[in-house]
Parts: C-alpha cells; sequence; structure tokens
C-alpha cells in the first residue's frame, strides 16, 4: 500500500465516486466527509476496504477539506474530489516523490474532462497543490471558493494529471459557476473590495480571450469556444454580483436611518 492518505469531500457524487475511489485502491487510507448525500454515496465508499466515511455538516469548501484533512493519519496526504480521478503517471509521481522524500508538494496540472472529453494536449491546464507533507500544507479559510492549499515549503511541477469529471453537460458547468460567483462576489464583499464599472465592462472579453487563445482552449473544437464563453460570463457574474452586493448593503444602511 502507498504510505498516504487521500481526503475527499462528497455530496451526491455517487455517479463518479466509483472509478474515483478505484484510482487510490492503492493507498493506505481514503477518508470521505461527506454533507448529506442521499444518492449511493455511501454504498460505494463502503465497498472499498480502505475508505471510511462519515458525515460533517456543510462548512464551506476550504473548512470541510480541514475538517477532512485532519483526519488523514499518513504524513503525506492527497486531495481529490468526488468527481476526479488520479492518473496512472500522477500515481506513479506520487509513489516516487515519497520515496525520494525531498520536496513537500506537487502542483497538479487538473484535466477537466468537459462534455464527456479530456483538454487537448495543447491545452494548458490550471494546476493546484493537491499532494504534499500534512505538517506542511494548510487552507486559507477565508476563501469560500476555489480554495487551495498553503504549502511552507518547496513544490514542484508534477508532469500527471488528475481527471476532473463532473462538468458532464453545460447546464451542470453554468449551475455551478452561478454558485460560485455568489459565493466569490460574498468573498470580495467582505473583504472590502470595491465594484468597478470598467472591470465589469472589460472583464468578459478579457477573460474569454484568455481562456480561448492564451490557455489555447481552441485546440478543443466548438466544447473549448462554448467553455470559454462560459468561462468569461462566470467572470462577469463575479463583478455584477460584487454590485449587487453593494447596492443591496446602501439599501439595508438606507432603511435603519
Amino acid at each position: 500500500m502507498i504510505p498516504c492518505s487521500v481526503y475527499i469531500v462528497t455530496l451526491n457524487c455517487g455517479a463518479w465516486l466509483q472509478d474515483t475511489l478505484e484510482s487510490v485502491r492503492d493507498f493506505s487510507e481514503v477518508i470521505i466527509l461527506d454533507s448529506g448525500s442521499t444518492d449511493d454515496t455511501y454504498a460505494i465508499a463502503q465497498s472499498f476496504p480502505n475508505t471510511w466515511i462519515s458525515h460533517q455538516d456543510w462548512q464551506g469548501y476550504a473548512g470541510q477539506k480541514s475538517l477532512a484533512l485532519a483526519q488523514c493519519k499518513n504524513d503525506w496526504v492527497l486531495n481529490l474530489d468526488g468527481d476526479e480521478v488520479l492518473s496512472p503517471e500522477l500515481k506513479a509521481e506520487i509513489e516516487r516523490t515519497i520515496q525520494a522524500n525531498q520536496i513537500d508538494a506537487l502542483i497538479t496540472p487538473i484535466n477537466d474532462v468537459f462534455l464527456g472529453v479530456p483538454n487537448s494536449k495543447h491545452t494548458k491546464k490550471h494546476a493546484k497543490v493537491r499532494f504534499f507533507r500534512k505538517s506542511k500544507g494548510q487552507y486559507d479559510l477565508e476563501n469560500k471558493v476555489h480554495e487551495n492549499v498553503i504549502v511552507d515549503g518547496q513544490s514542484v511541477k508534477a508532469e500527471g494529471d488528475i481527471y476532473h469529471y463532473g462538468e458532464s453537460s453545460i447546464f451542470v458547468k453554468v449551475e455551478k459557476n452561478n454558485q460560485y460567483s455568489d459565493l466569490k462576489a460574498a468573498e470580495k464583499f467582505q473583504k472590502g473590495k470595491k465594484p468597478s464599472l470598467l472591470k465589469l465592462s472589460l472583464v468578459m472579453p478579457v477573460t474569454f480571450l484568455k481562456s480561448y487563445f492564451i490557455r489555447r482552449s481552441c485546440f478543443n473544437g466548438w466544447r473549448g469556444f462554448v467553455n470559454s464563453m462560459i468561462n468569461a460570463f462566470y467572470a462577469f457574474l463575479k463583478e455584477a454580483k460584487l454590485f449587487e452586493q453593494h447596492q443591496n448593503a446602501a439599501k439595508k444602511k438606507q432603511g435603519k436611518s
């Protein structure tokens, strides 16, 4: 068994969880913190001998993952979402990294499988720290969404991917972006960020150009165009909802005066 703990937070991930857990079958333990699944998430988890699942009321993305991380027993940890699969290439890199014991984390490419097809090899993938020494990593609990592990040590870019299968339809991606933009706007408001009409006007075309050309989503055909348009609208929503947050706060203040 690979001496590494895998931790996962779930909510109705039954559609993908079997493949997720198959990809980490050789890891010494898998900790799942579930926030109220009503599908077959528990049955799937309980069918794997290295997996332990328990309930935790939702604490936000960073908070929930921090609680799952705290349950891990090994010095090395790997975070996956319930709709992600570890590639064999990354699994081998993780084993080599543990054996060499020289660095503290791997920055891992996330290969988004949009509408059932992975990114082109020419597309620039987003990357996050997902594998690290437990003693060297922690979450910023102020981040409401797109949480990142902060590593106090040396991080190296990994070659292998984590495959993300959650964006199975345009409806699902748009629905997630609507939810995430609510959280990001609230986070910006709480941090005292001011809305900008200039940014509101430019953020959508700039984000599209960045996604389609700079990150080379253009190599994904029509799916790349659609994905880039949705990404651009997500960026617009975050700014528009920040305006909305300030407007609602002003109305509330006026109502009290």
